[in-house]
């Protein structure tokens, strides 16, 4: 099983803005609460731009979540997970990108 995404894992936008995690329910922990495809991820930092006009990534809309592990009722993420970073438009702006995750959990 790949690797679950929690409050703790390094999430990126492409172009180099950090992503925070808001979980919804905490009751499952691996070494920090699980993140699930229905929880708030915001995006600061993003320095992208569209012909010298700032359009940074705000938010993170995952598109595909665990196939099996569900906690509160909904899928979580884990490292296979694909989230789509989006300005405050809406707009795609390119995928998320996991650069640490968390090995186990419990609770789930």
């Amino acid at each position: 099983m790949p690797a679950l995404l929690t409050v703790a894992s390094t999430i990126m936008c492409p172009h180099g803005g950090t992503v925070t995690a808001t979980p919804g329910a905490t009751q499952a922990q691996a070494a920090a609460p699980v993140l699930r495809g229905s929880d708030t991820f915001i995006v600061a930092g993003c320095a992208f731009n569209i012909a010298g006009v700032p359009n940074p990534c705000v938010t993170v809309n995952w598109v595909q979540t665990a196939t099996r592990v569900q906690h509160g009722g909904d899928l979580v993420l884990n490292q296979a997970s694909v989230g789509l970073c989006l300005s405050a438009a809406q707009a795609p702006q390119g995928p998320a990108i996991i650069a640490d995750t968390q090995a186990s959990a419990s609770g789930l």
